[in-house]
C-alpha cells in the first residue's frame, strides 16, 4: 500500500489568507459651500450599497472599517448592517487634504487630480502632496491590518487615496486607474502580498 497517499487526507489544511478589499464610498450628494469632506451621500447612493453589500458579500469580509468622513461612514454602516458585519472609523483613512480647495467644474478637479498624481512631491492640490497622502494613507492601512490578522478586512475610504495606495504596491498608472473608479467601486488585494486580485469598477 502507498503509505503516502494513504495519509493525504489527515494532513492539515492550510488556512485561507485574508484579503484587503478597498471600497470607495458611494455617490455623495455635492454641496459647494461645504468642502467635500463633509458631504453625505445622495439618495442614489444610499441605493447603490445593497449591490455593493451584495458583491462584497462574496469575498466574506470579517470588519468593515471606514474613514471618518461621513459619505465612506455612511457607505460602511449600510454595508455592515446588510452584511451583519462589526464596523469601526480609523483616523488617517480620509481623502486627500484639499479642504481649502474651491468647488469647481469636474473638468477643472480632474486636471488638478491629474497634476497631484503626475507632480507626487509638488503640492499641486490641496493641503497634502501626493506623496504625503499616499505614506499617511499607507500607514493607517497599515494599522487597521495589524489590528485585525488574517481577517478580511473591507476598508472603506476614497478615490484618490486608494489609487495612490493600489499604485504603489502594483505599479500601475495612477491616473489612468483614478479615471476607472466608479462611486462605489471595489478593489481586492492579497495579503500579505497585495497584488490585485479583482476591481469591480463600478455598481
Amino acid at each position: 500500500m502507498d503509505q503516502n497517499h494513504n495519509h493525504r487526507g489527515h494532513e492539515p489544511k492550510a488556512q485561507p489568507a485574508g484579503r484587503l478589499i478597498l471600497v470607495r464610498h458611494a455617490a455623495p450628494r455635492q454641496d459647494p459651500a461645504q468642502p467635500a469632506s463633509r458631504w453625505q451621500l445622495s439618495d442614489a447612493g444610499r441605493l447603490s450599497c445593497a449591490p455593493l453589500a451584495a458583491r462584497l458579500a462574496a469575498h466574506a469580509p470579517d470588519v468593515v472599517v471606514t474613514s471618518v468622513e461621513p459619505k465612506a461612514v455612511e457607505t460602511g454602516a449600510l454595508v455592515a448592517a446588510r452584511l451583519g458585519l462589526p464596523i469601526e472609523q480609523a483616523d488617517g483613512l480620509h481623502e486627500h487634504r484639499r479642504e481649502r480647495v474651491p468647488f469647481t467644474s469636474p473638468e477643472q478637479f480632474e486636471r488638478s487630480v491629474v497634476a497631484l498624481f503626475e507632480r507626487p512631491d509638488e503640492l499641486a492640490l490641496g493641503e497634502e502632496t501626493a506623496r504625503q497622502a499616499g505614506d499617511r494613507f499607507e500607514r493607517a492601512v497599515q494599522d487597521v491590518l495589524a489590528r485585525h490578522p488574517a481577517e478580511t478586512v473591507a476598508v472603506v475610504a476614497h478615490g484618490t487615496a486608494i489609487t495612490l495606495f493600489v499604485a504603489r504596491h502594483t505599479g500601475l498608472a495612477p491616473v489612468a486607474f483614478w479615471r476607472r473608479l466608479g462611486l462605489p467601486a471595489v478593489v481586492v488585494m492579497s495579503l500579505p502580498g497585495l497584488e490585485l486580485l479583482e476591481l469591480i469598477e463600478r455598481l
